[in-house]
């Protein structure tokens, strides 16, 4: 399992709450801790609507790349009439060198089992699926485990705490690409059909799985819920930024050390950067890489930015990936972003591939004609010669989902 790295005192902790627990599939010691304290308010007190509510007071935003509001979907699934409705966990954590969703899972299974139920409860889905990449072997043995034995303990099955309702949630390992990220590509894999991505509308939460309304969420967005149905919309909403609340996992591969951290919405990119150790005078941070092969390239003087998804989106970082970092000492940046795309272009199929190789040679282009810094900050602004050449020469970078072998090759 990937290294779980420290935070400052007085962080909050959400998702990893539970990371000291000895056995993360013990659920004596989990239910002690407050595991499907969420899922029994849910049921017994609040109902469908109201669970909704409450997610919907807590600002709560999708961790899966794009930050759409979360009770929105569930609303939009809900009142789609149909004679079923599903609920479907992303954890494949598609993005090359991604290890934010599989330590989720094997650290606390139970919160995400919950947080599924929880989100098959709201929208009256009976059938509900959590995907795991096949390679991850641990997780997806113990997420399993945390589903028989919540199914023993009739927290879920048949007749969910006697609620004469059926939640059944099945562990599906999936193997494929990148592409694999992208809901619908997801939803087709389930359905054992060709990975292709669809055109949307209509989306999943109208149309999705089986041509039925589907929620599909990244397995850390439904693992908070619990959480905020046990303490409460505004003790939530009250951690982490005010246009996105809560935290997130993080990937850090910095100069000293390594692993996912939890870290609130709207702490700056430097402080992100720092659990991870600073490079040493006389090598400083020239570049910040936030995203993957669908991320941007961002000047140090964003290092101050918060990691926020508006935020980050003003600043030249594309809205598709905003989960984790790689920080690490080096080379060139114009080779890191041609290695990026070619990556991208390699893991993705169809127009975005082709896409990813056009923009690989208008880069090339680009950089022959010494405008190569406009695309490398996401911004479409002319920057001086000599600005370029220190912006390429001997940097440090903070990337997200990378490859390991690649990134030994460039640092």
């Amino acid at each position: 399992m990937t290294a779980l790295l420290p935070t400052p005192k007085g962080w909050p902790s959400i998702l990893l709450a539970r990371r000291g627990a000895a056995d993360p599939i013990d659920f004596d010691a989990a239910a002690s801790a407050g595991a499907f304290e969420g899922l029994r308010r849910a049921i017994r007190e609040l109902g469908p609507e109201g669970t909704t509510a409450e997610v919907e007071a807590s600002g709560l935003r999708g961790r899966g790349g794009a930050g759409h509001r979360t009770a929105a979907k569930w609303r939009t699934a809900a009142g789609t009439p149909a004679r079923a409705r599903y609920v479907v966990a992303n954890g494949y954590g598609a993005d090359p060198g991604s290890g934010t969703d599989r330590t989720l899972l094997e650290t606390d299974p139970y919160a995400v089992v919950e947080g599924v139920a929880i989100a098959a409860f709201a929208i009256g889905a009976e059938e509900a699926f959590i995907c795991v990449r096949s390679t991850a072997t641990e997780a997806v043995g113990r997420l399993q485990a945390a589903v028989d034995e919540a199914a023993s303990r009739n927290f879920i099955g048949d007749d969910a705490l006697g609620s004469r309702l059926r939640i059944e949630i099945e562990v599906r390992p999936v193997q494929g690409a990148y592409m694999l990220g992208e809901e619908t590509v997801l939803l087709k894999a389930l359905d054992g059909k060709r990975g292709q991505p669809e055109q949307r509308p209509p989306h999943p939460a109208t149309r999705g799985f089986r041509n039925a309304p589907t929620v599909i969420q990244n397995v850390q967005t439904l693992a908070t819920v619990p959480w905020i149905l046990r303490n409460g919309a505004m003790a939530f909403a009250a951690i982490g930024a005010a246009d996105a609340p809560g935290t997130v996992l993080v990937d850090v591969r910095g100069a000293a050390k390594s692993g996912v951290a939890e870290v609130p919405f709207g702490t700056s990119l430097r402080d992100i950067t720092t659990l991870g150790g600073v490079p040493r005078a006389p090598r400083v941070v020239k570049a910040v890489v936030v995203g993957g092969p669908t991320g941007g390239i961002l000047p140090p003087s964003a290092l101050d930015t918060a990691y926020t998804f508006e935020a980050l989106r003003a600043a030249g970082k594309i809205d598709e990936s905003v989960e984790s970092f790689l920080h690490a000492g080096g080379k060139n940046v114009k080779a890191v972003q041609e290695a990026l795309w070619a990556e991208y272009g390699a893991r993705t199929i169809g127009v975005m591939a082709d896409g990813a190789r056009v923009l690989a040679r208008i880069w090339q282009g680009a950089w022959n004609a010494g405008n190569g810094n406009a695309i490398a900050a996401g911004k479409l602004k002319s920057i001086a010669p000599s600005q370029l050449k220190d912006y390429y020469n001997d940097v440090t970078f903070v990337e997200s989902f990378y490859l390991d072998d690649i990134i030994g090759k460039l640092v």
